[in-house]
């Protein structure tokens, strides 16, 4: 399975925060959610994908190529859609087309206009008229006309009505049916992901927690309820973290195999979500995530 993108022990350190050794692989033809706390270093891994940052140490592979005299053409291969307006708020889709069309060898005026067909944007009005779910989808449009192989999305369903996030998500989908296309979607919205992510990467403090399928996921993680006096020092090992009350204990594990082996119909094991794992990993007091 061909990797689209690479980092190899990566580190970016700034005054009062560091990606620490990063090591990540972004396969083809897949679509992977980032996910993370605010602060995490989320922003900064995009960044160093897109070139607008350079690793302190490390190395950085798009397309097996790195940046250094392959600039032009990994940008010509990639696209970035944002959560808000990059484009002048005066300007049409016309006048952004004109603009932007002669950047890339691969742009398709047809493609253009058949995908501002399907989104149902109006060609003529000005982008600063155009709701934040036009906005994503002007600039979707934009990458896809220069057929990008490699997608990069920064919150593209933050803001928007439940109806539209369907829609968004519907049309990510049928985009990645060929798997020429690779997506790679970082968001807060993580039952977005828990739809059509294929691949899950998780930031915490600069740290890579796991970078995994979505099956292994659902199958590693579940929230484990029970009694307290199940708790002891060998099983509190199976959990990353374990919240007590009056009622019992709750607790996220990342070997829900190993749980229903040791402590059987004693306790009871339900799916964890995304959401459970960024919130119990977020207060464990050591990670094993």
């Amino acid at each position: 399975m061909k990797n689209i993108v690479e980092f190899k022990n990566v580190t970016k350190c700034f005054k009062d925060f560091s990606l620490e050794n990063i090591n990540l692989q972004i396969k083809q033809g897949y679509v992977t959610g980032f996910v993370g706390a605010n602060g995490a270093g989320k922003s900064t891994t995009m960044k160093l994908m897109m070139n607008l940052l350079q690793a302190d140490t490390g190395e950085v592979k798009i397309f097996g190529m790195d940046y250094a005299g392959n600039e032009k053409e990994i940008k010509e291969r990639m696209g970035f859609v944002y959560d808000s307006n990059v484009f002048y708020e005066s300007l049409n889709l016309k006048d952004i087309r004109r603009i932007i069309a002669p950047a890339y060898k691969n742009w398709d005026d047809k493609t253009f206009y058949n995908y501002i067909k399907i989104f149902e944007l109006p060609l003529n009005k000005a982008i600063k008229t155009f709701s934040k779910g036009m906005q994503m989808k002007a600039s979707l449009a934009m990458a896809l006309s220069h057929d990008a192989e490699f997608i990069m999305m920064d919150e593209p369903t933050a803001g928007l009505d439940p109806v539209f996030r369907r829609e968004l998500l519907d049309i990510l989908q049928e985009i990645m049916e060929d798997g020429r296309r690779t997506l790679f979607f970082s968001t807060h919205i993580t039952s977005d992901l828990e739809r059509i992510a294929d691949y899950i990467t998780f930031i915490q403090k600069g740290k890579i927690l796991f970078n995994d399928s979505m099956q292994n996921v659902q199958d590693r993680y579940a929230l484990v309820k029970g009694s307290i006096d199940l708790l002891n020092q060998d099983t509190e090992k199976l959990f990353i973290k374990t919240e007590r009350s009056s009622y019992g204990f709750q607790a996220l594990t990342n070997d829900a195999a190993e749980v229903k082996i040791l402590l059987g119909d004693r306790v009871v094991v339900e799916e964890a979500t995304l959401e459970d794992i960024m919130f119990y990993a977020k207060g464990a007091k050591h990670q094993n995530v």
